[in-house]
């Protein structure tokens, strides 16, 4: 159970998150969670994502010459309160599955969802959440 995320670099300078916003707005595509980081090492900014119409979205911004790069990764949930993270992290700690990222969807309530990059390691993210019965998302998060 895995949601698609999109990534894509471009330069770091001013206007370029809002133009990939506008891209995705204007085709009617809603951004649910991402994380962005506006200088890598390497120097470009990095902007990783997931929107409610993955396919779509990947057409619409590799239309536009963008250099876009999909991948599966993990959407759990996680209670909102101080420590809730602890409910995915410690399980995944205990199993020796690594997280390489975490960044939360756009909402609000009791519960969060987190995006969750292990590395190419799904399954035992998966295996080990569900053994503790975190909450997990599918293709379902993209109609929220």
């Amino acid at each position: 159970m895995t949601v698609k995320q999109l990534t894509i670099t471009m330069p770091n300078k001013p206007g370029q998150l809002a133009s990939v916003s506008e891209m995705l707005g204007d085709a009617g595509i809603n951004i649910l969670a991402f994380f962005v980081s506006t200088k890598t090492p390497g120097g470009d900014g990095l902007m990783r994502f997931v929107v409610n119409n993955p396919d779509k979205g990947l057409g619409v911004l590799k239309g536009q010459g963008l250099n876009v790069e999909e991948e599966e990764v993990v959407a759990a949930e996680t209670p909102h309160h101080a420590g809730g993270l602890l409910a995915v992290l410690n399980p995944l700690k205990r199993e020796g599955v690594n997280v390489d990222y975490v960044y939360p969807c756009i909402q609000t309530g009791e519960a969060t969802i987190l995006i969750l990059g292990t590395g190419g390691n799904n399954k035992a993210a998966i295996d080990t959440l569900k053994k503790d019965w975190i909450r997990l998302y599918g293709s379902e998060l993209y109609n929220m």
